[in-house]
């Protein structure tokens, strides 16, 4: 049996809730730990985790948890996992800055133990040599990860894409990438979010110029929303703000915490007189102002979402003002985003969500930048991850096309064990995985349970139905009532349900109707199938059974 394992949690097969295993005989290494967003049919989930009860099952061999970069879909998770497993972080400054940050929000009472890694210099977590090489991506400080085996390297690419003008002047390593080919790249697990799209992707820097002329061009405020961790695009805003003669100020707490954050320690750079508070902006001329938004991705409780329902008491939409959606949409989130530019524009807004040049840039590699990475890097297998099974597949028959064996190319889910031996690589049995919904108020898992509650609530409505007995005779007190709520049914809908269950409950013995927990169960057993009879619904149907 092969000592040497991938196994991911989550990230295949999907896009987002990043966390993949690296296991020998004696040692497990965990890559990230991130968040996913939930469906629309997940009514009152926040956010999505990883099952961690494999970890939690072999936690005397986890050696720790590298992180390849601080978005949240890397590392959004981690108070979850932490306040469960007291694990080392390894990751690079700006990373444990924002780390800290997110546990200082949600797990307040959890001592974590980080240790600094540095893009190029070698450390040991158990018996495996870790090396975080640097890549560019939409967030400083990204690193692709190798594991040195005895069996070869195993290469993280995590989010990468080949910018030659990043806007911190740090480039992708391309010399030790090509190294590490030439040392010999056993597994090559590879970004795959924009393998659909042709040719190199933009640059970041090449959104600076477009941002410049909308502030410089529109007669009203300009407000920004993009991502709170995309920390360049941020600093490119205030340079062209500046250019334009506006100042910069920002609506959103996350957003606000991010940048703060950032300037203090050096990742963006502006001048303290080029910056107002909010209340500050909202008093300025209309063309001397750029807002920094929350809700690029139509999220409810967002500062721009709730300017769009005018709900948002520190701004107020203005007739004349401009919005620029710098970010691409998260698959899933396009309904939510809709409605917010439907309710911008309704109040009179300026939307622009595309333009003749790049308001927005991926940081993800495009085919072109796939190619160059495996190119560089010379594979013996390959496994495209950090994508949907679309882009699973599309990869793979790039791959094929490019020369690479088809039998070494693996469509990996989570969950999935992927060993690796010295002849060969197969996919075994499954383990323990799954997704964990978590409830942000009350910071806990909703059950499978619970949100089957809810979708049968959101669809047909409640049917409380309260029945009254007399114990010592064994009989009903009275006609049952009912009590409904998001049901749409009539009057005569509900009488004849509670006609034909006084008809059915006329049959019981007395002893029947003695029992509380016994009549629940059958009004319950009853009422379900009347209440489909008569209204073609299947409401939650709640007995209450009261003895006298």
């Amino acid at each position: 049996m092969s000592l040497l394992k991938v196994i991911p949690l989550g990230g295949t097969g999907e896009i987002g809730k990043n966390c993949t295993l690296v296991e020998t005989e004696n040692d497990i290494v965990i890559v990230d730990c991130g968040i996913s967003f939930p469906h629309e049919e997940h009514y009152g989930v926040d956010i999505v985790i990883p099952d961690f009860s494999y970890i939690l099952a072999n936690k005397e061999k986890v050696r720790g948890i590298v992180l390849t970069h601080a978005h949240e879909d890397h590392v959004g998770a981690l108070s979850y996992l932490l306040t469960q497993l007291n694990l080392p972080l390894y990751c690079t400054p700006l990373t444990e800055a924002m780390v800290r940050m997110k546990l200082e929000e949600r797990a307040r009472n959890v001592e974590v133990n980080i240790q600094r890694m540095t893009p190029g210099e070698k450390f040991k977590m158990g018996q495996l040599e870790v090396e975080p090489v640097k890549i560019t991506h939409s967030i400083p400080e990204t690193s692709a990860i190798a594991f040195h085996t005895t069996e070869g390297i195993i290469l993280f690419t995590a989010d990468f894409k080949f910018d030659k003008a990043p806007v911190d002047k740090i480039l992708t390593d391309e010399k030790r990438l090509k190294e590490l080919g030439e040392e010999g790249v056993l597994l090559l697990l590879c970004d795959s979010t924009n393998v659909d799209r042709k040719g190199w992707s933009n640059s970041e820097s090449e959104v600076g110029p477009s941002l410049k002329e909308i502030f410089k061009t529109s007669e009203g405020r300009v407000l920004v929303t993009q991502f709170s961790s995309n920390i360049h695009r941020m600093q490119q805003i205030c340079d062209s703000a500046k250019a334009a003669g506006r100042k910069v100020s920002i609506a959103g707490r996350r957003m606000e915490m991010t940048f703060n954050m950032c300037r203090r320690l050096g990742y963006i750079n502006v001048e303290r007189e080029d910056t107002v508070n909010i209340e500050e902006a909202v008093k300025m001329p209309n063309n001397k102002i750029v807002i920094i938004v929350t809700g690029s991705q139509g999220e409810p409780k967002a500062a721009l979402s709730q300017m769009s329902r005018r709900e948002y008491s520190r701004v107020k939409i203005k007739k004349g003002d401009t919005i620029v959606y710098s970010a691409r949409p998260i698959p899933g989130n396009e309904g939510g985003i809709w409605r917010v530019v439907n309710n911008l524009i309704r109040q009179g807004a300026n939307v622009i969500t595309d333009y003749a040049t790049p308001i927005h840039t991926s940081g993800h590699a495009s085919q072109d930048e796939i190619k160059h990475m495996y190119e560089l890097t010379k594979p013996f297998y390959v496994a495209p991850v950090h994508g949907e099974p679309r882009h699973q597949r599309s990869m793979s028959n790039l791959m094929v096309e490019w020369g690479h064996a088809e039998h070494r190319i693996f469509m990996l889910e989570n969950g999935d064990q992927l060993h690796i031996g010295e002849e060969s690589a197969w996919i075994d049995e499954v383990v323990d995985f799954g997704e964990v919904f978590i409830d942000q108020n009350s910071n806990s898992p909703v059950s499978e349970s619970v949100l089957r509650q809810r979708h049968v609530l959101a669809h047909d409505g409640v049917f409380v139905l309260s029945i009254v007995v007399d114990r010592k005779h064994g009989e009903l007190v009275s006609r049952p009532r009912a009590d409904i709520r998001g049901m749409n049914a009539t009057a005569k809908d509900i009488e004849d349900v509670l006609d034909d269950l006084c008809t059915i409950l006329s049959k019981y013995q007395p002893s029947e109707l003695s029992s509380p927990d016994y009549i629940a169960g059958q009004i319950l057993e009853a009422a379900s199938k009347l209440v489909w009879r008569s209204t073609r619904q299947k409401p939650l149907i709640l007995p209450i059974v009261e003895m006298i």
